[in-house]
């Protein structure tokens, strides 16, 4: 099944003359047709004859021996990633119906690598959620079901979940993501995919929409680590329209899988063993040390003290940078409209339309913290705190390479669950916020099940633009794991 492939399997074959770009688009596409009603993985799906030409481009550069690293790999599109000439929404009404007349820097380096772009995948509102249940699109389906209860419909995390669900359902290759606090990690864990946030600064955030400026990370979710290291060299690179970019070299990242990992040291923080934590999830954090120290790890502890006030640090400091970026949004220049006898009146009316309820609270939540009578004593005191968080990671790596947690504190939870209390779905993100607030590299590796069935991911966290040690030990997880295991929802299930 050509929809079941890895990257680098599909490269490989592309390159073999095996199959061609166009029937492997072809397939994606059929199974988009097939399954996407169900899922709802995708906002706007590509017409077909476009896709197809991409992918016939492809197939003349193969031919002429002068393919890229991406040639001819269908993949899908965050809806966050401006796309010239077609449909940005964010997931937004706001943004509805916005065609941006401009390529972001990250879908630029994609389509310049050969990528054939099939379609832009559903996302939170503005990818503030961890659910994927605030699209104005509708929420995006979990291909997997818990065993034995196979009615019941699970979130496949967010923001990034029409991502992760594509791609685990074989509806692409592999998708664009972006992580503000976890949004391409936990989604991945959630859908049994790789899914790695880089190293702040190692791709552009030019022409991608903002949420959190400081925070906010494109990065790829994929089938494998190999594939990861692959698209992410597609994606990183220094850009001078984004003052964020670092200028660095991009390594050949999807060499370093395969790697030895003998004699590397990774670190466990011992504030993670957090109390509650589900069983299943304690035994394959153990099971993943245990891994690592028979492919000739050293496992030593860690502290890092500050990142119980992570949560907390985060949702004062993202808030603050969303009411701050989406004051744009004020139906005066581009978007939603909506008219009103007063300026005043416009701009209410708008928001009032255009916004949906998350978004709306963390407008407002950032706009408290940032008032002159609040300002000190929270989004100041946020920026100190956060910084102490960024030293604790730094020191934990003078003495280890990597540190090693659980992706999410639970598997994938019930559309429904949690939804009215704000607190408990912030929790989901427990795990992967600190290494957010440090900017450091992270990548969640699916390695199990959970007693019904789902997928569990594991957490490796790295030093500052050093993808390459988290991909090596991420690697090692993923051979000593060997996870094959398929969603109830795929596009080779019945084929």
């Amino acid at each position: 099944m050509l929809t079941g492939l890895t990257l680098t399997q599909a490269r490989a074959g592309l390159a073999a003359r095996k199959f061609s770009a166009r029937e492997l688009a072809q397939a994606h596409l059929d199974a988009i047709g097939r399954l996407n009603t169900a899922l709802n993985a995708y906002i706007t799906v590509l017409p077909e004859q476009d896709v197809l030409a991409s992918a016939d481009a492809a197939d003349a550069r193969y031919a002429a021996g002068t393919a890229g690293l991406m040639d001819g790999l269908p993949i899908g599109v965050k809806d966050l990633f401006c796309t010239k000439g077609v449909r940005t929404t964010a997931a937004s009404k706001m943004l509805e119906n916005f065609v941006p007349p401009y390529e972001s820097t990250v879908t630029a380096n994609l389509l310049n690598a050969g990528a054939v772009f099939l379609g832009k995948t559903n996302l939170d509102e503005f990818a503030m959620g961890s659910a994927n249940m605030s699209s104005a699109f509708g929420p995006t389906t979990n291909p997997w079901t818990r065993k034995g209860d196979e009615s019941t419909v699970l979130v496949p995390g967010g923001s990034s979940g029409g991502s992760s669900a594509a791609v685990a359902a074989g509806l692409a290759l592999a998708a664009t993501g972006t992580d503000t606090g976890g949004s391409i990690r936990q989604p991945a864990a959630y859908c049994g995919i790789v899914g790695l946030k880089p190293t702040y600064g190692r791709c552009s955030r030019w022409g991608t929409i903002a949420f959190a400026s400081s925070l906010d990370q494109a990065g790829p979710m994929t089938r494998s680590v190999a594939d990861a290291g692959l698209m992410l060299e597609a994606m990183a690179g220094f850009d001078a329209k984004d003052s964020t970019s670092s200028n660095r070299p991009v390594p050949e990242f999807h060499k370093a899988v395969g790697k030895s990992v003998k004699g590397l040291r990774v670190g466990i923080p011992t504030e993670y063993r957090a109390p509650g934590l589900p069983a299943d999830v304690v035994a394959m954090w153990e099971q993943g040390i245990a891994w690592l120290k028979a492919a000739g790890c050293e496992v030593v502890d860690v502290s890092l003290p500050h990142t119980r006030h992570g949560l907390t640090t985060y949702y004062i400091i993202a808030p603050a940078e969303c009411s701050s970026n989406l004051a744009r949004y004020d139906g005066i220049r581009f978007g939603l409209r909506k008219d009103a006898p007063t300026l005043d009146g416009v701009y209410e009316a708008t928001r009032a339309a255009g916004f949906g309820q998350e978004v709306r609270n963390r407008i407002l939540m950032g706009t408290y913290v940032l008032s002159a009578g609040y300002y000190d004593a929270y989004y100041l005191k946020a920026q100190k705190v956060r910084t102490l968080i960024k030293r604790d990671f730094e020191q934990a790596f003078e003495n280890v390479d990597v540190l090693l947690t659980p992706t999410a504190p639970s598997a994938a939870f019930a559309q429904g669950e949690n939804m009215d209390d704000p607190v408990q779905m912030y929790l989901n993100d427990i795990f992967t916020v600190p290494a957010s607030m440090a900017g450091v590299p992270a990548l969640s590796v699916p390695v199990g099940l959970n007693g019904v069935g789902l997928p569990l991911g594991l957490q490796v966290i790295g030093k500052h633009f050093d993808e390459e040690t988290v991909l090596s030990i991420g690697g090692a997880l993923e051979a000593a794991a060997g996870f094959t295991h398929k969603p109830s929802v795929h596009a080779g299930a019945g084929a």
